[in-house]
């Protein structure tokens, strides 16, 4: 859930940066209504390291580098394909979310509960079980959040 606030934090500041860039809409003596704005330098781009910061302080691991992430990919896929699907960036997006819940909760049992309700495929909608959600949150662990 702390995904979609920060998501939704980010994309309020960018709008507001654009906004705060537009031209001035109101004509004056030497700018007539309906004159084109002059031309304006491009909207700072958001700093890496401030959204990686941002994303660390909500739980949010980094991206898994490409050896991580085919680990994480064979590992879910070992554990049952339909939880990857053919879809390795909801899977790996999945597996980050359930990183940045895992932060602050460290009872096993919530830990599978969450990775029940987020990991489910077409024929589990539902989930995968228990035993596999606690396998998902080895995979979790041991691939994508290893301090968590």
């Amino acid at each position: 859930m702390r995904t979609h606030h920060l998501a939704a934090a980010l994309s309020a500041a960018a709008l507001l940066t654009l906004v705060g860039c537009s031209s001035d809409p109101k004509p004056t003596a030497d700018k007539p209504a309906g004159a084109p704005a002059p031309a304006s330098s491009a909207p700072p781009s958001a700093d890496p390291s401030a959204l990686a910061s941002a994303a660390a302080a909500a739980g949010i691991p980094p991206s898994p580098a490409p050896a991580q992430r085919a680990a994480y990919l064979a590992a879910l896929n070992k554990i049952d394909p339909e939880i990857v699907n053919g879809k390795d960036d909801k899977a790996i997006s999945r597996g980050l979310s359930q990183c940045q819940s895992m932060k602050d909760e460290k009872d096993p049992a919530k830990r599978v509960a969450s990775a029940e309700k987020r990991f489910i495929g077409p024929t589990h909608p539902d989930g995968f079980g228990p035993g596999k959600s606690t396998l998902i949150v080895a995979a979790v662990l041991a691939n994508l959040c290893p301090t968590y």
